[in-house]
């Protein structure tokens, strides 16, 4: 970013903004275990909405400060298989653990000991991943690898056009979860602490 800050002033502003960011998700429900387990039983939408919330607003954000100069794209390589066993395998441990990283982090700094398990746990395979990159690098990274692209290289549609797909699909989803799919609120399911100790 070309932002007018020095980078000792970016490292000391990145404390304060990740302790609002954490304030955040808490306020918002989605450091809570039981919020994020309920998305998959498909009982509590909360996940499913700051998650599009989050992509339409940061990504058209992110979108105008390039569009003003401020920003340039950082494009990692695309390598699907990577993306696909990655995506699988995150999926998986946010069902067992209740958490993604971001979530299990401010759900620990609320007290929660099953949160810091689980991130000790992630501490572990982060550190058998790094071991084992250079042979995840040649036999996965390399299947399906499409390089540096974007879904609009690849479509032809521009980057407002996806903005504008996203945020339709966004509306759409909102309106039929307020409307099609609101579960009857059930107090001792959605509201139960039995799991935060």
């Amino acid at each position: 970013m070309n932002f007018p800050v020095s980078a000792e002033t970016a490292r000391w502003l990145a404390l304060p903004l990740g302790l609002v960011f954490g304030v955040l998700l808490h306020r918002g429900g989605v450091a809570n275990y039981n919020v994020i387990v309920n998305q998959f039983r498909f009982k509590d939408f909360t996940v499913l909405k700051v998650m599009f919330t989050a992509i339409i607003v940061g990504g058209i954000g992110v979108l105008l400060l390039k569009s003003t100069g401020h920003a340039q794209y950082h494009i990692k390589p695309a390598n699907m298989l990577g993306v696909v066993l990655g995506a699988t395998l995150f999926g998986v441990g946010m069902v067992l653990y209740g958490y993604c990283p971001g979530t299990g982090v401010a759900a620990m700094a609320t007290g929660s000991l099953h949160a810091m398990m689980g991130f000790v746990g992630m501490l572990v395979v982060g550190v058998l991943y790094a071991l084992s990159f250079t042979w995840v690098e040649a036999h996965v990274q390399s299947v399906a690898a499409l390089g540096k692209v974007r879904l609009p290289d690849i479509t032809g549609v521009p980057d407002w056009g996806w903005f504008i797909l996203l945020s339709a699909i966004a509306a759409v989803m909102f309106w039929l979860l307020e409307t099609r799919f609101k579960p009857a609120a059930d107090p001792k399911v959605l509201n139960d602490s039995s799991r935060q100790i």
